[in-house]
């Protein structure tokens, strides 16, 4: 099975656990990864930073070398990445990745009050033949039950994103009204079923789970047959829905996780059809295999 090993090798994954650490960002620029999909084209991975970067995307091959136009100078170390010349990253909070094109979500609402909040369209490039790039589209959003900025609930934040069926869908991450950094239980799946590029793509509500914890990613998996969602404080696999388009209403399973492994997690793909790829804000990048899951009654 095919790793993403990021330069130099972690230690031994904590023995009994399921999540194995395979290794560590090195990159400079690296340095509050918040997102990663595979791409469609390779056997590489687009990720990107946290809040406070400039607009731009790197391309990791599996030892995690950033990949680069041969025609630029420098070394992959000194890459700043591939610019989005007519983006802004204000809270950039995942990506995700369907038929050739990159979907960069600016949704993170951490004080639940911003009515800019959006997805960048970017058609996926070959990042060993382009230098920057530039975005197709920008779709604002907006969800259709908050009424005041800031909301009186705040659970309006969200840090995970998918394709499926060719529509975006938005899991939130749920906090107490006023307090940044204490929260409340519960997470909202929310669908964009429009494509408007001039005025705010009004979200489509389809389901709701009062278990899921603060979620900070999701990816579905290749064949489309299930969703992947990482949280703080576990893993989660949702098998399709036998109908409708509630994910949250498919068979779950669960893995807990070990905070002193997985630390602040903040981003998941799939590598293949039965593993993941898990990255932290602490620069640590580890891998769990779907069969660690257990499936919830």
């Amino acid at each position: 099975m095919r790793r993403i090993i990021v330069a130099a090798l972690c230690a031994a994954a904590t023995v009994g656990h399921a999540v194995e650490p395979v290794g560590r960002l090195t990159h400079p620029a690296l340095s509050e990864v918040s997102g990663i999909v595979k791409s469609e084209a390779g056997e590489f991975y687009w990720v990107h930073n946290d809040s406070g970067d400039t607009a731009r995307v790197f391309a990791l091959d599996p030892h995690g070398t950033p990949l680069k136009p041969p025609f630029v100078d420098g070394t992959p170390a000194d890459w700043p990445g591939h610019a989005i010349d007519n983006a802004r990253h204000y809270d950039w909070e995942d990506i995700a990745l369907a038929d050739g094109t990159l979907y960069i979500a600016d949704v993170g609402n951490n004080g639940n009050s911003r009515r800019d909040m959006g997805v960048y369209v970017v058609r996926e490039p070959d990042p060993r033949a382009v230098a920057k790039m530039r975005a197709h589209a920008f779709l604002p959003i907006r969800y259709p039950d908050q009424e005041h900025f800031p909301a009186r609930a705040w659970h309006f934040d969200c840090e995970a994103v998918f394709v499926d069926g060719g529509k975006l869908h938005f899991i939130t991450k749920h906090r107490q009204a006023g307090k940044a950094a204490e929260w409340d239980p519960g997470a909202k799946l929310y669908r964009l079923d429009t494509e408007h590029t001039d005025r705010d793509n009004v979200l489509t509500l389809v389901g709701r789970r009062d278990d899921v914890f603060l979620a900070t990613g999701a990816d579905l998996s290749p064949d489309a047959s299930r969703l992947a969602v990482a949280t703080y404080v576990a893993l989660w696999i949702f098998d399709r829905p036998a109908a409708g388009g509630n994910w949250f209403s498919g068979t779950a399973w669960k893995l807990d996780l070990d905070l002193e492994v997985t630390k602040q997690l903040e981003a998941i793909a799939w590598e293949g059809p039965d593993s993941l790829v898990l990255v932290n804000e602490n620069r640590d990048v580890m891998r769990v295999a779907a069969s660690a899951f257990s499936e919830l009654p």
